[in-house]
């Protein structure tokens, strides 16, 4: 029966059946098999954005060149590049602010002029456009009033708390923190209860706290809410906290798309190994243990890539009188394994 299926997309059922009939006395089975076409309705197997082969020129240059990725309904997606590799064009022309020169984008599995599916976005695009002698909530009410809603107000206050800006709905826009503003911004986006939020490197220039704040605000919304986010930053260690799913580019073009659990393991991990005279302690490390590639950071410290036994290094050092300082595991953080994709520290 359907109802016990497991909870996956099958795109055709087969049904087979037994049949007895008589034949000589005897009894004769027949197997009888029949399918039947069924259509999935799993939407959380939907890509939120998807672009295919997407493109945009500038005269001679390819700001963006043949772009293809995918952004799982419900996910937080990472997009990261260096400062010019497209980024932000790739957002605008998602959000229709700038048009492609060829390809194709698709939001909810709709064409991305379908108006039905462009009510379903939020943006947060550079600065947010904020009226600085207006209250917090006089701005989210006239961006409410601009987009149609019943209730402006309400959606305002319902907004402001969503992103923590209760205690500030009578304050002038002028008297807020970059990170209030930043929130303020954020509130406006969500106007219309969005599906999907863009934004685009909204931490930058934010103090440690502001951060934090806004790191906050974003996944709350995701968990609380399934509010897909599509979000562009350089501080990679504020978005390994909260990123489901990412995607780097550079020059304009789409290096690795990746799963956080894939990316997980695929980083690269190495054992430390701090003790004195780190070259002889790594001769005898590869000696005993029969690893050839080690490396020798400095004067006092070894690192073991891929070796993961530390009471097996902490044995062999200590019972060759070596005074071993520290051991430890360590593992590519994403900023390390993104620097090492890119090919370096050097800007293009």
């Amino acid at each position: 029966m359907l109802q016990s299926l497991p909870a996956k997309i099958v795109d055709r059922l087969c049904f087979c059946k037994l049949t007895t009939q008589k034949h000589n006395s005897s009894d004769l089975q027949t197997e009888h098999c029949y399918s039947m076409d069924i259509k999935s309705e799993r939407t959380d197997l939907m890509d939120a954005i998807q672009t295919i082969g997407l493109c945009k020129r500038y005269g001679n240059k390819n700001a963006v060149n043949n772009l293809s990725i995918q952004v799982p309904k419900g996910s937080v997606y990472g997009f990261i590049g260096r400062n010019g590799a497209g980024k932000s064009t790739t957002q605008r022309m998602i959000c229709g602010l700038a048009s492609p020169s060829a390809g194709e984008i698709k939001l909810f599995e709709h064409p991305v002029t379908d108006p039905t599916v462009r009510r379903k976005i939020g943006t947060l695009i550079e600065q947010p456009g904020i009226y600085p002698e207006m209250s917090a909530l006089e701005n989210v009410i006239l961006q409410g009033y601009s987009i149609g809603l019943e209730n402006p107000k309400k959606s305002a206050l319902e907004a402001l708390d969503a992103v923590g800006l209760s205690k500030a709905v009578k304050k002038k826009a002028k008297h807020l923190s970059l990170g209030m503003k930043q929130r303020l911004g954020l509130a406006i986006a969500m106007l219309g209860n969005p599906e999907l939020l863009i934004l685009d490197e909204p931490i930058n220039g934010l103090d440690p706290e502001g951060i934090v704040q806004l790191r906050e605000v974003i996944a709350n919304l995701h968990r609380d809410r399934g509010v897909t986010i599509f979000i562009s930053s350089y501080i990679l260690g504020e978005l390994s906290k909260i990123a489901t799913h990412y995607g780097m580019i550079k020059g304009g073009e789409l290096i690795e798309q990746t799963s956080a659990e894939d990316l997980a393991n695929k980083r690269k991990g190495y054992l430390a190994v701090k003790v004195q005279d780190a070259e002889k302690a790594a001769h005898l490390l590869s000696k005993e243990l029969h690893i050839p590639a080690m490396e020798v950071v400095s004067s006092r410290e070894i690192h073991l890539p891929g070796f993961q036994d530390t009471a097996a290094v902490n044995r062999i050092l200590y019972s060759n009188n070596y005074n071993v300082e520290e051991v430890f595991l360590h593992q590519q953080d994403l900023e390390e394994y993104f620097i090492e994709l890119m090919g370096g520290t050097d800007h293009e």
